[in-house]
């Protein structure tokens, strides 16, 4: 997490759609904003996400009337990517009915908050032949919405993770926000090595007999050389034939993406080559290479804690985004307050 000025959202409420663990609710609070509403199916991540903020998510979403949710100023959601059955008919959200975008559609309708902070896998620019991000944005654009879309990495931002996803922020034609841009990535050097626990017990241990170490791999031997090295995964080896799952790699590198699901011995997190052992991450290091502070409270159950970071976002990518997100308000606030006074004169 990033160090944020803890008034510069302070007057803002947000709700969290498709709410996971809190990724988004976490980028948020240094910020000042207060969350009025959040929404979670999962059992187990709805826990989690109660544990750590004392907020009780709502079930599905789709279940949910669009009057029972409170008034806010800005909607968050890593929302599902799915294919839309009638792209392009420029209906409006009409258009999306049937998805989970839809529920945020019908929402946004309702209430046209300020601004709209969305994300999704990378493949979400492809999807449907591009139809679905295509739909969105015109749903978005009808919905008098002006919408910016991009497409990050998290290892460019601090954390040691190699996670490509698009980010979709949308301003109500009521916010001038002409001055909006997106941050420009940090690509401070960083690695995995540095957020590693001290021998965890809960992170899995690999032990076979076809297990290869190449014995040409190319590695840096410290943080600070070899530096273009850093800032992504360094594959030093493999496990079997060496497919999704199987490959091994250094820890003065980064993180393969943090996944859900996904097959082979090192599903989920990948493999390492760290103090001799080849081994996955722990929970608490797949935290920290989304940027969850140590605080954090993880799901006692291993094969969830996964699934949760899996399906998260990366915290720090959101905070850059919301400092530019802030500089439009605040920029809004005064030219509101500016307009009043030269009223009253």
């Amino acid at each position: 997490m990033i160090t944020t000025d803890k008034n510069i959202l302070q007057k803002y409420n947000f709700i969290d759609l498709f709410a996971g663990i809190g990724g988004f609710h976490l980028a948020l609070n240094p910020f000042g904003a207060h969350c009025v509403f959040a929404s979670e199916w999962d059992k187990y991540a709805a826990e989690t996400y109660e544990e750590n903020f004392n907020v009780k998510p709502f079930g599905d979403i789709t279940k949910i009337k669009e009057e029972d949710i409170p008034i806010h100023d800005i909607l968050c959601g890593g929302f599902p990517c799915q294919a839309f059955s009638i792209s392009g008919k420029q209906k409006g959200f009409e258009d999306t009915r049937g998805t989970l975008f839809f529920d945020i559609a019908r929402i946004v309708n309702c209430y046209k908050p300020k601004v709209l902070f969305l994300e999704n896998v990378k493949n979400l620019a492809k999807h449907d032949d591009g139809k679905t991000l295509k739909t969105i944005l015109n749903t978005l654009e009808n919905l008098e919405y002006n919408v910016f879309t991009k497409i990050f990495n998290t290892s460019n931002f601090g954390l040691p993770q190699n996670r490509e996803r698009v980010y979709i922020i949308a301003f109500h034609n009521s916010i001038d926000s002409t001055t909006f841009k997106f941050p420009t990535p940090t690509n401070e050097p960083v690695c995995l090595e540095n957020m590693l626990e001290n021998e965890p017990s809960n992170a899995k241990i690999i032990e076979r007999n076809d297990i290869e170490i190449y014995k040409n791999y190319s590695a840096p031997t410290s943080l600070f050389s070899e530096i273009e090295l850093l800032n992504k995964p360094i594959q030093i080896g493999k496990v079997n034939k060496g497919g999704q799952g199987e490959r091994i790699y250094h820890p003065l590198g980064h993180s393969i993406t943090l996944s859900a699901y996904g097959g082979g011995v090192g599903s989920k997190t990948g493999l390492y080559l760290i103090k001799g052992q080849i081994r996955k991450l722990s929970p608490r290091e797949c935290a920290r290479v989304q940027g969850f502070p140590d605080s954090f409270k993880i799901n006692s159950i291993n094969t969830q804690a996964y699934k949760q970071f899996g399906n998260s976002v990366s915290v720090d990518v959101l905070q850059h985004i919301l400092i530019e997100i802030s500089k439009v308000l605040k920029l809004n606030e005064i030219k509101n307050t500016t307009k009043k006074e030269l009223e009253y004169a």
